[in-house]
Order: C-alpha cells, then sequence, then structure tokens
C-alpha cells in the first residue's frame, strides 16, 4: 500500500472549486462509513445531499466510435462510489461544483426519468437500439435504493420489450431479478460488473463506497444462474497498482461463470488528473512518479489522450504488453471457447401505450 494513510471515507483528497454555490441538503445518507469515522477519531465526515433535477429530456445521445451504443441514460449526476479515477468527475464542473469531493457528495437524481423515457419511447420515428445505464456515473450507487429511479427506468423498458446493457460496481444490480431475468429471456439485456481489485486494502481507497470486490463477482454468478448475461470489466487497470492483479480477476470472472471480460487502461481527462495525482501522494507515495511515468507512455507522453481510438486502449509497449497478457490470460480461463458476440434483440420493441391507449 506504500507510506500513505488509509482513509476509506471519500475517493478525493481534494475539493478545488468548490465555493461557488452551495445546494441544499435534502438527504443524509447515513453511510457506515461516516460512522466508522467518527468513532475512529477522524475529521467530521462529509455528509451526502441530494437535489432534485428536472431535465427536460431523458436519453443522452453519443457519436462516439469507441463505445458499442448510441444513446443512454443517467439516472444521476454524481456518484457517491467515490472512484478516484472516474472520468465522469469533470461533469459537476458543468454546475459549478467541483469534480472533487463535491462529485461524490452532491448528488443530483431524476425522479421524473422514467415518465420523460416513456414519452420519448412514444416519439413517431423513434428507431429502437440498445439503451446503455451506467455509461457515466453508477445507476446503482447507493442512493438507488432509496430513489430508485433506475428501477423505474427498467420497469418502463422491460414493459415495451426494449433491449438493454447495464454497466455498474454495486451487487445491488440483483435486486431488479424480477426484472432482468424475464427480459434475459427474450434476449434483452446484458450486465457488465466493472472489478478494478480484488485487494479490499486497495478498493478502500481507490473506490471506497463502491460495493467490495466479492460481491460483485458473487452478482456475476447470481446474474448468470438466473439466466442474466454477465460480463466483467476491469476499468480501469492502474499502472504499478492493480495491473498485477489482471491475470487473478480474468480466471475469477470466469470461475463466476462470466460470459465475457474486458479491460480499459486508466484515463485521466482534465480535472481527473490532479485529483488523481494527490490521491497517489496521498496513498502512494512511494510509487508515484512510476506510475504517472507509466500512465504518460500510455498516452503520447501526457496524462491524457482524449483521441478516438486510442483514449480505451493506449499506445506504446506498456500496452501492447497489456494486450497481451490479457489474451493469455482469457485463453487460459476459457473465454475464447465461450465468446460471442452479443446481439440484443431490437425486433420486439413496442412503444409505451399512450395516455389515450391506457384507458382501453
Amino acid at each position: 500500500m506504500g507510506s500513505g494513510k488509509i482513509r476509506a471515507v471519500r475517493g478525493a483528497t481534494l475539493n478545488t472549486h468548490s465555493t461557488r454555490f452551495n445546494l441544499p441538503q435534502a438527504e443524509e445518507d447515513g453511510d457506515w462509513l461516516d460512522a466508522r469515522a467518527a468513532i475512529d477519531g477522524a475529521p467530521p465526515p462529509v455528509r451526502t445531499s441530494v437535489t432534485v433535477e428536472h431535465p427536460r429530456t431523458i436519453i443522452s445521445r453519443n457519436q462516439s466510435p469507441d463505445v458499442p451504443f448510441d444513446r443512454s441514460i443517467n439516472p444521476y449526476r454524481g456518484c457517491e462510489h467515490g472512484c478516484i479515477y472516474c472520468f465522469a468527475r469533470p461533469s459537476h464542473a458543468f454546475h459549478d461544483l467541483s469534480p472533487g469531493l463535491d462529485f461524490e457528495t452532491k448528488l443530483f437524481a431524476k425522479p421524473d426519468a422514467a415518465v420523460l423515457l416513456r414519452a420519448e419511447l412514444r416519439k413517431p420515428g423513434y428507431a429502437c437500439a440498445p439503451m446503455a445505464l451506467g455509461t457515466n456515473t453508477d445507476p446503482y450507487q447507493p442512493i438507488e435504493r432509496e430513489w430508485q429511479v433506475t428501477r423505474r427506468l427498467i420497469e418502463v423498458l422491460a414493459a415495451c420489450d426494449h433491449p438493454l446493457v447495464i454497466t455498474t460496481k454495486s451487487d445491488r444490480v440483483v435486486r431488479d431479478l424480477d426484472l432482468l431475468a424475464p427480459m434475459a429471456a427474450k434476449g434483452l439485456v446484458a450486465v457488465a460488473i466493472s472489478i478494478t481489485s480484488l485487494d479490499p486494502r486497495i478498493a478502500m481507497t481507490l473506490e471506497p463506497r463502491a460495493t467490495a470486490p466479492e460481491r460483485r463477482l458473487a452478482a456475476v454468478r447470481t446474474l448468470t444462474d438466473a439466466g442474466v448475461p454477465a460480463y466483467v470489466n476491469m476499468a480501469p487497470i492502474i499502472p504499478a497498482i492493480t495491473d498485477d492483479e489482471v491475470e487473478t480477476i480474468v480466471a475469477r470472472a470466469a470461475a463466476a461463470g462470466a460470459l465475457g471480460v474486458s479491460y480499459i487502461p486508466v484515463r485521466l481527462p482534465w480535472e481527473v488528473a490532479p485529483l488523481f495525482r494527490a490521491w497517489l501522494d496521498a496513498y502512494y507515495p512511494d510509487r508515484a512518479a512510476k506510475v504517472m511515468a507509466i500512465i504518460q507512455s500510455l498516452r503520447g507522453g501526457k496524462d491524457n489522450d482524449p483521441r478516438f481510438g486510442m483514449r480505451m486502449k493506449g499506445q506504446g509497449p506498456w500496452a501492447e504488453l497489456l494486450r497481451t497478457r490479457f489474451r493469455i490470460a482469457r485463453t487460459r480461463a476459457g473465454f475464447e471457447d465461450r465468446r460471442r458476440r452479443l446481439e440484443l434483440r431490437c425486433d420486439l420493441f413496442r412503444p409505451p401505450a399512450g395516455a389515450q391507449g391506457e384507458l382501453f
């Protein structure tokens, strides 16, 4: 772990640009980590607040060639998981809030999301294609327990047989098996569980409020046993911190029944880079320079390379070595035998009934 002191309460160690305006504290989470921090004599914890957001639309569109979907939904803005590497952190600056602690403590929920989705799916000319949940912030972060915005979205998609792909770091996804299993039986859903490290000491600072890694693997098995296609994504791989776990995570994913496994080297866009550097200084001061040197070798000498085609895989000798290791690990784990392209069905889609149709 290096010589840094472990403090597993929040991910970011900084909250720069956080004094622009204050949000009302709508709900406190009562997280057990907060209680433990108080018992341990740590500084008073930063509480989580949730502000209601009323967007005009709910489906986001993208044209990136790096991702296999063109539409997604973000039930929440900000994410309490607190993953220090999260590429979505800079989006909080759009709200005049810090991508640091504000991102993981000042959250926005969209309780009207299901109503908006139903209306958008009903529009004439809507062309069905898989909807992605969890591409920006986690749809199953802790506040989903009370707000259930994600569940209501899935209810809409299930009712009209719309295909869905979910990405999450939480085992809370199995709560919705009553919806997901029937969708899976029709070829309408797949779930990707992100596992960065199996070492609890690494996970508790890297992604402090995400579900414990072993519970995520258990969720893969539960999904698979229920007939829901489940995949594992080692995202991100952090050089000199988590890359030594590649072979272990691939093997454990196979043992849990995952249909496939993938990876993404760490990305540090915009404000993420200084936050990540501060995290390294706090928890891995003995190897911070080495980690950043390898990351820069992956990103053309910079902290980040945003170019399409490069940002998800990196470049140079370290990137090539990582690809080779992953390919060998997948083969040894038997993924080559079970690998198949996931194709969700779009032909079953039926637009939601309008207010008039719901009367009959």
